[in-house]
């Protein structure tokens, strides 16, 4: 609905266009008594609701103002129009903003989705990076393993060919 408020000016006799610092609080109501709508507007607005109910629906304005010249007498005019029915609504724009809202949601689940795999890759390459470094260790310590087995085999060796040789002399086989 839209609406406009008007105050009655005592000097010129009139209602004014508008009325400047006057609010209206409207509120709208289904036959279940379920508020469907409970808001402060201007002087002048459009207030609108869906309601899933048939029946006699209340709306209610009120004003807001505390002054003492609108609650002593002074007089208000409100012009109202309403439109009621499913006629008002154009199909097409709902299901074009449907299907916007529709896109829109994928839309947050593939980039939620994408945050996620994201994170995922960091987390595995963090891990293959420090698998990486373990290995890496691991063949140097297994490397530097192999070369000392080595220097105490080769010095094992020699040191039995030499005992042996020293024993071959004094038994003098040799």
């Amino acid at each position: 609905g839209n609406y406009k408020v008007q105050r009655w000016d005592i000097h010129k006799h009139d209602f004014l266009e508008s009325a400047p610092g006057l609010g209206m609080f409207v509120t709208v109501t289904s036959p279940s008594g379920e508020v469907l709508l409970s808001k402060l507007y201007g002087p002048q607005g459009t207030f609108s609701f869906t309601s899933y109910l048939s029946g006699e629906h209340i709306i209610c304005f009120q004003s807001n103002s505390t002054r003492f010249a609108v609650i002593a007498g002074s007089k208000l005019r409100i012009h109202l129009d309403i439109r009621v029915g499913e006629h008002f609504l154009d199909e097409s724009t709902i299901q074009a903003k449907d299907k916007v809202n529709e896109v829109n949601v994928r839309l947050e689940h593939l980039i939620e989705q994408i945050h996620h795999v994201t994170r995922e890759q960091d987390y595995e390459r963090e891990r293959e990076e420090k698998f990486r470094k373990t290995s890496e260790e691991t063949n140097s310590n297994i490397l530097w393993w192999a070369i000392v087995q080595t220097l105490i085999l080769i010095s094992v060796g020699i040191w039995q060919i030499k005992s042996l040789r020293d024993f071959f002399i004094s038994k003098k086989l040799v």
